[in-house]
């Protein structure tokens, strides 16, 4: 069944290829959706897929890119936007 998270990204994750590096894993995955960066210095996605690819994504989250320092990760599941592709918002 596909759900959709939105997901939060707090600590030194912008300036580290963490948007970049996320389009990997979801592609990797199979998920689809988006990853921007916030004007306070988070990373925001929101990600739709299955259980598994939802859980494996928020895990690789926790860790991120090589320089990444990431400090919480926080989602909510919201109602599904049907994303085609994963993508990197400006």
């Amino acid at each position: 069944m596909l759900k959709h998270y939105n997901i939060t990204v707090k600590g030194k994750v912008q300036g580290v290829w963490y948007r970049k590096s996320t389009q990997n894993k979801a592609q990797e995955l199979g998920v689809t959706g988006f990853v921007k960066n916030l004007p306070n210095g988070d990373v925001y996605i929101e990600a739709e897929g299955n259980e598994n690819q939802l859980k494996s994504l928020l895990d690789w989250c926790a860790i991120g890119p090589e320089f990444a320092k990431v400090t919480q990760v926080l989602f909510d599941e919201a109602i599904s936007q049907s994303f085609t592709h994963f993508e990197i918002k400006r």
